[in-house]
């Protein structure tokens, strides 16, 4: 048989995962088509750290919910890059902005542009807008929008806002099969030096991974057991009953909530 003819053994597998694998060789190089391939999404991922949230866009997407718009200690990409100590921190010049809008709000949400603003761009606002439908009841702070942001800096402005608890949206770091990918940092009585270890992380919300839908529904079971328990972190569970491995309805994988590592 001719390898013009040949079936390819790797073909199926391929089909189930956006791992690279059987690639073949040509000599001792990948095949050109894989190489290209790769190229492309190393392109894609370099362009994503790169891109910038646009907020003119976001506010339009959450409408008519606030949005308050605020940017961290480091000025710019570069240096947000370089210095990811100022990613962490608030430029304090804006925190009177904060402390205008301080109500003892029950949640607060902080979208940040992180490692991909494509990420946050395309789910940020239908995430929460599905999260404003589940929690009933509760008020919910403006928006804060935040340019050059990190995880950790959602604890100050959940602080400022005086939220009990404070969910952070951020564009997760790319990779070569994902360049889009939202994550989502929860975190009881946010405050400034709170640890890794005290936040709830729900990762992977992209087209190819968990749904918007999905995302929220998990959010908010571990908000309100959150507030029914006062702690996030390692000691709250995702135990949500009925939850299984895959969404029976959709086929789609329901990723592990865990706590946010580095």
């Amino acid at each position: 048989m001719s390898d013009a003819v040949r079936p390819d053994p790797w073909a199926r597998l391929r089909a189930a995962t956006r791992a690279r694998i059987g690639l073949g060789r040509s000599g001792d190089a990948l095949p050109t088509a894989a190489l290209l391939d790769f190229q492309l999404a190393h392109a894609r991922a370099r362009d994503a750290v790169q891109a910038a949230l646009d907020l003119d866009r976001l506010q339009a997407d959450l409408a008519p919910h606030p949005v308050l718009r605020l940017h961290s200690a480091a000025p710019d990409r570069a240096t947000y890059l370089r210095r990811p100590d100022l990613g962490r921190r608030l430029d304090p010049a804006q925190r009177d902005r904060l402390e205008a809008k301080a109500e003892g709000w029950d949640i607060a949400f902080v979208v940040a542009d992180g490692l991909s603003a494509a990420a946050v761009q395309a789910t940020a606002a239908p995430l929460i807008r599905a999260c404003a439908a589940r929690l009933a009841g509760w008020s919910i702070a403006p928006v804060a929008a935040v340019l050059q942001g990190r995880v950790a800096l959602g604890d100050e402005v959940g602080a400022g806002l005086g939220a009990r608890l404070v969910a952070v949206l951020i564009g997760e770091r790319p990779g070569l099969s994902v360049a889009a990918s939202t994550g989502i940092y929860l975190t009881w009585a946010p405050r400034p030096g709170r640890l890794d270890s005290e936040r709830n992380c729900i990762s992977n919300i992209h087209a190819d991974g968990l749904g918007v839908a999905a995302a929220a529904d998990k959010l908010c079971w571990l908000a309100r057991e959150a507030a029914r328990r006062g702690l996030t972190g390692v000691t709250l569970k995702d135990d949500a009953p009925g939850r299984l491995d895959h969404d029976t309805t959709t086929g789609e994988r329901l990723h592990d909530v865990g706590t946010e590592r580095g």
